[in-house]
């Protein structure tokens, strides 16, 4: 990937529906080659990809275990987009599989319904972590889920649910993990509807919901942490945090300087997760 490169023009015959979908709506997004380009729908988000997955970079995370995101200018049309391009994780034959769709193709119910007819956090994620691996036979995902839930909370992913959760379906009929990716609904990136940018940070962080088995990011991760132990370690730091935001300088100074201070607060509230 050209990370000198600034601004791509993307077409019409490129554009890609998606059927997994945010509980917000769907960017727009493009296939070139082996690389996807997403266009900010709400606000912020490729930024928000960008950041997370180069902090993922200061973390024991493996750089096959997480998408590497960088920003970009999409040209679509007469109309010309911030966003974020990475590239294509899928091997030939191999296909992603939300959870909600697998869970449905096994079992036709909806796995999301199921969930949240459980009572107890705990008990959802035993649930959640016991279908999957049936289907799948992954049997470290309960591992990967307190992954996921560590990076939603610390980077305040309100958009982690059953659509967005994926496993790889390999081209023999086996399952792999899916590398970590779709992190745009982080670091309050929706500037259109819920995070307004002449709204305090700080009264806004309290706000933002969980979405994955439980509206709050701590509970969630402290049941998960409970069953499956702590698996996350991150060795950014503030002057990491700088660096990384003000090199995405397509975005405007007052989101930049917005985004390091959601970081920073979010890992005062989290010093646990670090080294």
């Amino acid at each position: 990937m050209d990370k000198g490169r600034e601004m791509i023009e993307l077409f019409d015959n490129e554009k890609v529906e998606h059927k997994r979908h945010s509980s917000k709506g769907n960017q727009l997004k493009w296939k070139r080659d082996d690389i996807w380009y997403k266009a900010d729908y709400l606000g912020y988000e490729g930024l928000a990809e960008v950041i997370v997955s180069q902090l993922l970079s200061h973390s024991d995370l493996k750089d096959d275990e997480y998408v590497l995101y960088t920003p970009i200018r999409i040209k679509a049309g007469n109309a010309i987009y911030n966003g974020a391009e990475s590239r294509d994780f899928l091997k030939p034959g191999s296909q992603l599989i939300t959870l909600e769709r697998l869970y449905k193709t096994i079992y036709g119910r909806s796995l999301h319904e199921e969930i949240f007819h459980i009572h107890g956090i705990e008990n959802r994620i035993e649930y959640l972590v016991s279908r999957v691996k049936e289907c799948t036979e992954l049997a470290d995902f309960g591992t990967y889920l307190n992954r996921l839930l560590t990076i939603d909370a610390l980077f305040l992913n309100e958009d982690r649910h059953m659509h967005n959760i994926a496993v790889i379906k390999k081209s023999d009929g086996s399952f792999d993990y899916c590398p970590i990716f779709d992190n745009g609904g982080a670091l309050l990136s929706d500037t259109s509807m819920d995070y307004p940018m002449n709204m305090g940070i700080y009264e806004m962080i309290p706000t933002v919901k969980a979405k994955t088995v439980s509206d709050s990011f701590d509970e969630q991760l402290d049941a998960s942490e409970k069953l499956y132990g702590y698996n996350l370690k991150f060795s950014f730091n503030n002057s990491d945090i700088e660096k990384a935001v003000q090199a995405a300088d397509i975005y405007e100074a007052d989101i930049r300087e917005r985004v390091i201070t959601v970081l920073r607060e979010q890992r005062r509230k989290y010093p646990y997760l670090f080294e």
